[in-house]
């Protein structure tokens, strides 16, 4: 990987001229990725991990421009994002039946989210699942819920919110303060950025090739990529985990104790009871799976 990782176009120059250069480079057709895919796992082809890895830039890119809104260069977030695609391409396995990039776009995310949790001073509690679910997901469900204004949250606002997303409302309080405060669209992101202002970094809501692939094959392998995992898990069990967990707009507690006839407390119990089930299942995979491959 070293080789491909040295022939990577430079974002130094400016993001509008590496968007231009990878966009030189060609998407693959399946067949071609898979092709690619199975030369790197068999030989370790390092052009074939370099074509799979140019080929997902743009993925790359397009993930990256959904963390704008942290206060950190660009550049830095795409080079992270970029580590773990190649992390990704080292680890694919073509035989699985699904597209590296919807196996990378995990890889890419958890690459950019750590790179960002390191660089936050003021997000140093920033590393239980609940903390690091809470810290990306805040802004997208303060929009849902129309809380976008400036300041302190409302209690039914605060409520809601912990709800949606398994927290505490003391978490959601320090966590919004945290990131809250008035900011001019002219102002600066950094003190070391002069020319780089918070309105560069305003977010293109129109949907490319890439977003429109991307969104459907994840809709698509969401659940076969957690299907042995999810087995360990009764109907009930399955039903909370998925609705809590895995969705994009999680139920609250309220609406799943209403569903099933119990206690908002009971709902919360079961959820922890199926995470640790699931958890321990990945857990138990992935010991399995690297024990094959010690030994192959």
């Amino acid at each position: 990987m070293a080789q491909g990782v040295s022939t990577l176009p430079a974002i130094d120059g400016g993001l509008s001229g590496y968007l231009s250069e990878i966009r030189k480079f060609p998407m693959l057709e399946p067949d071609e990725e898979y092709m690619l895919a199975k030369r790197f796992t068999e030989h370790s082809d390092a052009e074939a991990a370099h074509r799979l890895v140019t080929s997902h830039l743009r993925l790359v890119a397009k993930i990256a421009m959904g963390y704008r809104g942290y206060g950190l260069p660009i550049g830095e977030v795409v080079s992270e994002g970029n580590v773990g695609l190649m992390q990704a391409v080292k680890r694919f396995d073509p035989e699985k039946g699904f597209r590296l990039a919807t196996y990378a776009m995990w890889w890419i995310k958890a690459s950019i989210q750590e790179y960002i949790l390191r660089s936050w001073s003021l997000v140093k509690m920033g590393t239980t699942a609940n903390q690091k679910r809470l810290f990306f997901n805040l802004r997208k469900v303060k929009g849902r819920i129309s809380a976008l204004e400036d300041g302190d949250l409302r209690p039914d606002q605060v409520t809601e919110i912990a709800n949606r997303l398994n927290v505490s409302e003391e978490e959601v309080v320090s966590m919004n303060r945290r990131l809250g405060g008035d900011t001019s669209l002219n102002a600066t992101v950094r003190q070391d950025a002069e020319s780089l202002e918070w309105q560069d970094w305003l977010v293109d809501e129109s949907d490319s090739q890439e977003a429109m692939l991307i969104d459907t094959e994840e809709s698509d392998n969401r659940k076969s990529m957690l299907f042995d995992s999810l087995d360990v898990l009764n109907d009930r069990e399955r039903r909370i985990f998925e609705a809590r967990r895995l969705s994009d707009d999680p139920m609250t507690l309220e609406e799943l104790s209403q569903e099933f006839g119990v206690s908002r407390e009971r709902v919360r119990q079961i959820e922890v009871r199926a995470f640790e089930k699931v958890q321990q299942a990945v857990i138990a995979a992935n010991a399995t799976l690297e024990d094959a491959r010690v030994s192959a």
